[in-house]
């Protein structure tokens, strides 16, 4: 397994905790938790270790989208570039529902 880092440009927003996901074989756990900061700080385990392909993922979000000044914690087991796409926006969804309806 390997370990890393992405940082990428946010936005202060209302942001609430999520758990998406679970860590099996094809598939991964996302989880998150707001900051204060002026980033999306994205914490990777994974037994990918090709970072190009997750910043092209996370960029491709971003193109989509606002991220939120948060801390995302990924624990993936081979999961595809789709499952992580979708598991990645059904944590950022539900986060946001979180800030405004809490849990």
């Amino acid at each position: 397994m390997e370990t890393f880092e992405l940082t990428v440009d946010a936005k202060p927003q209302p942001l609430g905790r999520a758990l998406v996901g679970c860590v099996a074989s094809g598939d991964l756990e996302v989880m998150i938790e707001p900051n204060n900061a002026n980033q999306a700080q994205l914490l990777i385990t994974s037994n990918c270790a090709n970072r190009r392909r997750w910043q092209h993922i996370v960029a491709a979000i971003a193109a989509s989208q606002t991220l939120p000044a948060m801390r995302m914690d990924i624990h993936d087991f081979a999961a595809t570039p789709g499952v992580i796409r979708l598991r990645i926006e059904q944590a950022l969804a539900q986060a946001k529902e979180e800030a405004t309806h809490g849990a």
